[in-house]
């Protein structure tokens, strides 16, 4: 039940008992036409078309499209919208100023935060509500966190940012911003499907923390600061840099039944297992494996060993299946990714769903105001400090 009744926390004698739900788990919270999932079945389809047709075919700008719209591009329009896009990618010099001048110890995704947020204090549509204005903004966020997550790497590197190219497709364009040079064509379609794969996937933690937000009617950078915030912590976006640390960790394919024996006896999380909502395997990672193994001599190709050994002793012990974050931190490793950005990475794809998110708000407004189940003591009087003991 949504109380949109700012502070009226009382419950009317004929107000039905609210359902309870640790972590608003199978809770639905509102309506959404931008991505359907079932959990049971591992379905996920953005505007109606099944993730496997997007991945093979699609790209990201013809995905971030479709997600704004409700339906695919036609050719002309898709051309227009890859320019308006390339268009949209630099960001303010205070900006790029502030990233060269955080520490390199600083987390890129709190720096990556407060860029967001200072990147509305120079948008000029900043404070404009309207739907054009809303858009405007959604296209120029989709653009600049691309620009803002390889300057936040390279600044890290002691190395000077690199300007955008617009005669490169997203992907392509962010690999070139983050090495100076261009990628192959193997790893830009790399990029370009795991930015595809990333884009969207329902109320997730941070699309949730952006609608709350936004419900409030605060502005889209704000509403998009909070997503980056929610998605920082490392059982959201942070879990694929975790992966990659677990397989560091392993070290070796013949080390993973003992390293999983031990984990399991001490009770701790295996990351890039399990998932809120697939039953089965999460339906991107398939495809996420796929191109980590066409890349598999860009890197250490034990990556891809110890997590394929990795897949079957988890599966037989516990019979869980991998998720999204599981095969995206070797692939992200082939692409010569610093685990440190893997979460960022993550952003620069999901602002696309975010934006889509928080523009459906916007359409159909009502603010997010869940009630709490109150587990504190009952009523108690005052004492005065002179008579407690």
């Amino acid at each position: 039940m949504i109380d949109t009744k700012a502070g009226d926390t009382r419950m009317s004698k004929t107000e039905a008992e609210p359902q309870k739900s640790s972590g608003l788990a199978g809770v639905v919270a509102g309506k959404s036409s931008v991505s359907f999932i079932d959990g049971a079945q591992g379905i996920l389809r953005y505007s109606g078309y099944d993730i496997h047709d997007l991945a093979e075919h699609s790209t990201f700008e013809e995905t971030v499209y479709l997600l704004w719209n409700g339906a695919l591009p036609g050719r002309a329009e898709l051309a227009d919208f890859t320019t308006f896009l390339a268009s949209q990618r630099e960001v303010p010099a205070p900006i790029l100023a502030y990233i060269q001048n955080t520490s390199a110890d600083a987390s890129p995704m709190g720096t990556l935060r407060t860029a967001v947020s200072a990147l509305g204090q120079y948008d000029a549509d900043a404070e404009d509500m309207s739907e054009a204005a809303n858009r405007r903004k959604a296209g120029r966020l989709t653009a600049q966190l691309a620009t803002l997550v390889a300057a936040i790497e390279r600044c890290r590197k002691g190395l000077e940012p690199v300007a955008p190219d617009p005669a490169l497709g997203h992907a392509a364009n962010y690999l070139y911003m983050l090495r100076g040079e261009r990628p192959t064509d193997t790893e830009a379609r790399a990029m370009d499907v795991a930015l595809v794969l990333h884009a969207d996937h329902g109320f997730n933690a941070s699309t949730f923390s952006a609608k709350v937000t936004a419900a409030t009617l605060s502005d889209m950078h704000s509403a998009i600061t909070s997503a980056v915030g929610t998605l920082k912590g490392e059982l959201h976006g942070g879990a694929n840099q975790r992966v990659r640390e677990t397989l560091d960790d392993i070290g070796s394919a013949d080390r993973v039944p003992e390293w999983v024996e031990a984990k399991l006896a001490k009770k701790e999380r295996i990351m890039g297992f399990g998932h809120r909502v697939y039953k089965v395997e999460d339906p991107r990672a398939r495809h996420l494996r796929a191109h980590a193994e066409a890349l598999r001599d860009n890197g250490d190709p034990r990556l891809l060993d110890i997590s394929a050994r990795l897949v079957d002793v988890v599966n037989e012990a516990k019979g869980l299946q991998v998720n999204v974050d599981f095969w995206s931190a070797s692939l992200y490793s082939y692409l010569n990714l610093a685990p440190r950005s893997f979460p960022a990475v993550f952003a620069l794809s999901r602002i696309s769903g975010w934006s889509t998110h928080v523009l459906e708000q916007y359409a159909d407004n009502k603010l997010i105001r869940p009630r709490a189940e109150y587990v504190g003591p009952d009523e108690r009087r005052y004492v005065a400090i002179e008579d407690r003991s």
